[in-house]
């Protein structure tokens, strides 16, 4: 037999010294995954929310580019329309209403057409000036106490396309 005997006393200490030292590094390796996990998680939930916030956005604006395509259009529609009603009353007066019937016919078509596309006109006269929606050319004395501060002549016709302000109103303002 061999010199050496172990005591069974030392080797059960050792046994359980080992299985203290093995419970530490598991609860030790246990926290590491853990940590890592929440680390993951808390990676993953942020990249969901900022792919969730980039979804909405993009289609909130490709709503937006929707409501909004035909705008250039519509402003280069607008000349013709101010020239229209800038005809009307002149050829009101001309003896033969059948030439001002037929042009107001197409007048008030192309003025349907471009409400259905969302234009509408700005209200300006004898509103409070608002720098939202008017352009300021001038101001005169007001005719009255209760003008002051209020569009008194638009010089221009202002409109917004489904609310946005596409083209001011430009307003003499009285003082």
């Amino acid at each position: 037999m061999s010199k050496h005997k172990k005591n069974p006393e030392i080797k059960g200490e050792d046994e359980e010294i080992k299985t203290e030292e093995n419970i530490e590094v598991k609860e030790e390796k246990a926290d590491n995954f853990e940590e890592k996990f929440n680390e993951l998680n808390d990676k993953y939930l942020r990249l969901y929310s900022e792919y969730d916030n980039y979804r909405k956005r993009t289609a909130n604006e490709k709503v937006e580019l929707i409501k909004t395509a035909a705008e250039g259009t519509i402003l280069a529609l607008l000349p013709i329309l101010d020239d229209f009603e800038r005809a009307l009353p002149t050829m009101e007066k001309d003896e033969d209403k059948t030439h001002y019937e037929g042009v107001m016919l197409i007048y008030n078509k192309l003025k349907r057409t471009l409400e259905q596309k969302g234009l509408e006109e700005i209200k300006a006269t004898g509103e409070p000036f608002n720098t939202d929606e008017h352009e300021a050319l001038t101001q005169i004395p007001a005719p009255s106490e209760d003008m002051k501060d209020k569009v008194i002549d638009v010089v221009q016709k202002g409109y917004k396309l489904n609310g946005k302000v596409i083209r001011y109103a430009r307003v003499v303002v009285g003082c």
